[in-house]
């Protein structure tokens, strides 16, 4: 009979997620001495393909691997010692990725160990670490949060960084290094992969896809972990939301949904919900709207839901939405140099009055027309919420709040002019710090748990520099393919701090995609009507189509490679 865990202290359902044996995919099913490596083809960075194989000379040009079944190498039998580290921010099912480690490496021998860096790669560089065994695992299988070993946001780059990694790295005697994050942590474990190589050590690095913002995708990572059970938190709150919306119909809601970089969160909740406004960044960028042209459009259907006797309605908004539109980038651009080169200056000065006058003097027309423009509360963020760097924290721009004070200059002109007749009494939201923790859906607890398994044998198999990937997602779990990626594959070449960097390309909103493409299909209609779906809390027990459902986005883009 399998064994049951307790723990105390803990919800109902809690206590009953404990006991979930996620699905692993059916090539794992006689442990990693099943499986054998499948080389693929030799690979290239997706862009600047001579830079990047210039820093990166002894991990580039790696094949594509992918496990079939077979007889494993015996190397994969020996006893190893394995270290896991979480990077960046938390997100939904990172425990399971943990439990799938060890659960590989104790299927392909008992004696094998894994330990935890505590804190993120702080851990690392101050040696924090512990052994983390099937008993202490054993109170954390399938629940959110990352608090087994936490998180922390240190980059491991610098000489100093990366010579203190490699001695505790070979202090501890650890064979694998198993990195979980985002694309600037798993860029970091590209990094630590090639240093490890050029200085001859043999420890495997690698990494595992994980972000809530789901920009950290491609053709092998189909979707990082996360995403779905974020999602389907937000989708609820706004389900509700356009519940009482309905009910209540006299108020519009403007929600900001994280996801700074990319607009995959507010499109995956547009389609969870069908609200009747989805702002894309990646839209607004590729148009050249400036903010008037944005704040028109939702005037616009604003108007026409009020002409049709309908002043209430609902409108998601990227968190990142600002940094998208190309003249208010240049505005924080310009607003970040005018306030390095006139600090002592400002200094000085006793208001914000004071100081904003000056700055505006400092900026060109256009850009001192558009900050006079914006409402008084949002020109001071921009100008006193400044981080370590000095340059503006749009992430606590109140993005929402700047639309509507601006919608209601607008609308209170157009009233003016006898082109709006109706109501408009707006409320805001913002929900991000909801989603990182949440208990995972079984999706997520199912692809965590792939995927850390996955990233076991591949640290088995001692394959450095491969992010664990796992594909056919829209499929049964037990379908699921899986195998590693290059991680020097998915790099490019930007400019940060003065300075060429390789780092993993993000994945956008594809405005030439499916699930895009789906969104404009049916977004005029979601703006006259009240279309709105009500998806509710996840659902953990059921029937498998409820239970085990994968993003809207995911079957959009997969649609037509069934």
């Amino acid at each position: 009979m399998a064994k049951t865990y307790k723990i105390k202290n803990c919800s109902e359902l809690q206590a009953e997620r404990l006991n979930f044996k996620p699905t692993l995919p059916e090539m794992f099913k006689n442990g990693p001495a099943s499986v054998k490596v499948k080389l693929g083809k030799t690979t290239k960075s997706v862009a600047d393909q001579a830079t990047v194989k210039k820093m990166f000379p002894h991990t580039y040009g790696l094949p594509e691997i992918s496990f079939v079944k077979g007889k494993s190498s015996a190397d994969t039998k020996k006893a190893i010692k394995a270290a896991v580290v979480l990077s960046g921010g938390q997100a939904p099912g990172g425990h399971n990725v943990i439990a799938g480690i060890l659960d590989g490496l104790k299927k392909a021998n008992p004696k094998n160990r894994l330990f935890g860096f505590l804190k993120g790669p702080g851990g690392v560089l101050e040696n924090k670490l512990k052994e983390i065994t099937p008993t202490l695992m054993a109170q954390y299988r399938n629940t959110g949060g990352f608090d087994l070993i936490q998180s922390g946001r240190t980059k491991i780059e610098t000489p100093e960084q990366l010579g203190q990694a490699k001695e505790n790295i070979l202090k501890g005697k650890f064979d694998a290094f198993i990195v979980v994050g985002g694309d600037d942590s798993n860029t970091n474990a590209g990094v630590i992969a090639e240093y490890f190589k050029q200085e001859g050590m043999h420890t495997s690095v690698i990494g595992v896809p994980k972000t809530i913002d789901g920009d950290l995708k491609n053709e092998h990572i189909e979707t990082s972990f996360g995403f779905d059970t974020a999602t389907k938190i937000y989708s609820e709150l706004v389900g509700n939301i356009c519940r009482d919306v309905n009910s209540a119909q006299k108020y519009w809601h403007f929600v900001r949904l994280m996801g700074r970089s990319a607009s995959h969160i507010a499109l995956e909740v547009g389609f969870k919900t069908q609200p009747n406004i989805v702002l894309i960044g990646e839209e607004v960028l590729a148009k050249k709207m400036t903010l008037a042209q944005i704040i028109d459009y939702l005037a616009k259907t604003i108007v026409a839901r009020s002409a049709d006797g309908k002043n209430f309605g609902v409108a998601l908004v990227p968190e990142g939405l600002i940094e998208f539109i190309p003249e208010m980038k240049e505005l924080i651009s310009a607003l970040n140099d005018v306030l390095a080169d006139h600090e002592s200056a400002l200094e000085k000065m006793h208001t914000i009055e004071e100081k904003k006058e000056f700055v505006i003097s400092k900026l060109s027309p256009k850009l001192a027309k558009l900050m006079k423009s914006l409402p008084a509360g949002i020109a001071s963020q921009l100008m006193l919420d400044r981080d370590p760097h000095g340059n503006v924290q749009v992430s606590l721009i109140e993005t929402e709040k700047l639309l509507v004070e601006m919608l209601h200059h607008k609308l209170a002109e157009l009233r003016k002019a006898g082109k709006f007749k109706g109501k408009f009494s707006a409320i805001m939201h913002f929900f991000g710090y909801e989603g990182r923790c949440g208990i995972p859906s079984n999706f997520d607890a199912n692809y965590c748990y792939a995927l850390g398994y996955n990233a076991a044998v591949l640290a088995l198999n001692k394959c450095s520099g491969y992010l664990s990937s796992v594909k056919k997602l829209v499929k049964p779990a037990k379908n699921w393919e899986c195998g590693g990626i290059p991680l020097t594959m998915m790099m490019n070449i930007e400019r940060r701090k003065g300075k060429e960097k390789p780092v993993i390309k993000k994945a956008l909103v594809e405005l030439k995609g499916e699930p895009f493409k789906y969104l404009v299909k049916n977004r005029d209609n979601w703006a006259k009507t009240e279309s709105y779906i009500f998806p509710g809390p996840i659902q953990y027990f059921g029937p498998a189509h409820v239970t085990d459902m994968t993003t809207k986005t995911l079957q959009y883009e997969q649609a037509k490679k069934k």
